[in-house]
């Protein structure tokens, strides 16, 4: 069954993790989606470890559903080659620095000039406009810069950084809702436009919380390490013999958690009657909580709150996870059938659709794997293989 999406034209002139993941969600769903990768190097991920097969399982994991072409985009060959692609694509994904793309003539001038129907999606550490438009960008940098690692960890320890790339996946799945935006908007206008975020904004735009409290109080948030800005009880607790999270704030959840506990008492206690008056007291009621969760195994408290609707699950560590019943069920484990790496797992399709579901049907591609293929298609031969006949 074809995915939603097929039928567009996708060109993917990215690196890294920000730009791949955007053109990758497209993929999911459909589109074809072809990387244009330097010749020799292709994207700096290729090079990241861990290593299966000599390919990086980084790169394997984000650039499935995509066919490569490896084009010199600064070569006359390569530049016209590239042309000839954005004739017939509908979007193209980039994640350079602003200018990179002018320089090479590929900007979006250029290119909406070549292909009104073009959408373009830019992603870059601090967006096409500003003071800091010119500033390189990396996740490190917008979590510092967006406020997210002064919220982060222990209440009394360093600014944290989180150890997973959230800017980078959250810029990626913000450029994909923005050229699905212009592709709707295309329906009716019949004309692409440039649609771009950037790093630092796609982190800040996490922080709905933290804003409501500035906006609020003109204050700055507190790190409140496991804690809730606006509920109580809701975060980790330790068990006899692990860690389990309950979120009980809402009230019925709380009472019923007094219940499961031996402890209705607390429901009237006064220090935490209200969802309120538990965010206030949250240091005390979790000292509180702590003592009775810690004389049970975690099973016990999961089996008891799951019976009684309150929501709460283990902690459990990557690996774990990705061996759950329910995540394979739902299948976010994956196996592809790469060439050079053999069967490689890889995550799965996270939006579920009824009539035009997503799929990974493609592994990750070598590099400059498809060149001949897709520049044949637009009447072209590989510049590489013309380069080595005219160096014979």
């Amino acid at each position: 069954m074809p995915g939603a999406l097929a039928g567009l034209t996708v060109l993917d002139v990215t690196n890294h993790l920000s730009g791949p993941y955007c053109a990758m969600l497209l993929g999911d769903h459909g589109a074809d989606v072809i990387k244009i990768e330097r010749p020799g190097t292709g994207d700096d991920a290729r090079k990241m470890p861990p290593f299966v097969g000599g390919e990086g399982a980084p790169f394997m994991v984000w650039n499935r559903n995509k066919r490569s072409v490896a084009l010199d985009l600064k070569s006359p060959e390569g530049k016209e080659a590239m042309l000839r692609l954005v004739d017939r694509a509908d979007i193209l994904i980039e994640n350079n620095r602003p200018g990179a793309m002018d320089r090479l003539g590929l900007g979006w001038e250029a290119l909406h000039r070549r292909n009104p129907r073009l959408i373009l999606g830019s992603i870059s550490g601090f967006g096409q406009t500003g003071p800091y438009r010119e500033r390189g960008g990396f996740d490190l940098v917008s979590q510092g810069m967006s406020g997210l690692m002064s919220v982060c960890g222990p209440a009394d320890g360093p600014p944290h950084r989180l150890p997973i790339a959230i800017s980078d996946v959250a810029a990626g799945m913000h450029l994909a809702i923005g050229v699905l935006a212009a592709v709707e908007a295309r329906h009716r206008t019949g004309r692409g436009q440039h649609v771009e975020t950037s790093l630092l904004e796609s982190a800040l735009s996490l922080e709905v919380y933290e804003a409501a409290h500035v906006f609020a109080t003109g204050g700055r948030p507190d790190r409140l390490g496991q804690a809730h800005r606006g509920s109580s009880p809701y975060q980790a607790f330790q068990t006899a013999d692990g860690w389990i999270t309950v979120g009980a704030g809402q009230q019925n959840f709380w009472e019923r958690l007094t219940e499961i506990l031996g402890a209705p008492e607390l429901a009237r206690d006064a220090r935490f009657l209200t969802n309120a008056d538990r965010v206030r007291n949250n240091d005390v009621l979790v000292e509180v909580l702590q003592a009775y969760l810690s004389t049970r195994p975690s099973q016990h408290w999961l089996d008891a709150m799951d019976a009684a609707g309150i929501p709460c699950g283990p902690i459990l560590h990557c690996d774990e996870v990705l061996a759950d019943p329910h995540i394979l069920a739902r299948e976010m484990v994956v196996e592809t059938d790469h060439p050079t790496a053999g069967r490689f797992r890889t995550l799965g399709v996270p939006v579920k659709m009824s009539e035009t579901p997503g799929s990974v049907y493609r592994p990750a591609p070598r590099l400059g794997e498809h060149t001949a293929e897709i520049l044949a298609a637009v009447g072209m031969a590989d510049p590489a293989e013309g380069a080595k006949t005219r160096r014979a």
